[in-house]
């Protein structure tokens, strides 16, 4: 296991990320952490409202294109119905999350 910050781990070729999403936003982004210490998490504006399923598809649409991977990689392990989510990304391309670290 790897990584500084609470909301990211690694596990052999996989990432694991402990989300605080916001749905209804003007557009999708990461607008910095949420929470303090080992609970806190990477907080994601989403374009998309959280009725039928639209916003869990508009976070795993914009990790797959952040990280660089087909959508089939990113999956949402935790959190359906909840702003709290765990998403597992397979075998990242690109690794944005090192810069969402940085506080905003």
């Amino acid at each position: 296991m790897t990584g500084a910050a609470p909301w990211r781990r690694e596990e052999g070729g996989v990432l694991v990320l402990a989300l605080h999403v916001q749905p209804g936003a003007k557009r999708t982004a990461v607008d910095g952490t949420h929470g303090e210490g080992t609970q806190q998490r990477l907080k994601v504006r989403l374009a998309a409202p959280p009725v039928d399923g639209k916003a869990n598809a508009e976070l795993l649409r914009f990790l797959a294109d952040a990280f660089g991977v087909p959508l089939r990689s990113v999956s949402l392990v935790r959190g359906e119905t909840s702003r709290q989510k765990v998403v597992r990304v397979d075998a990242p391309v690109h690794r944005p999350d090192r810069d969402w670290e940085a506080p905003h």
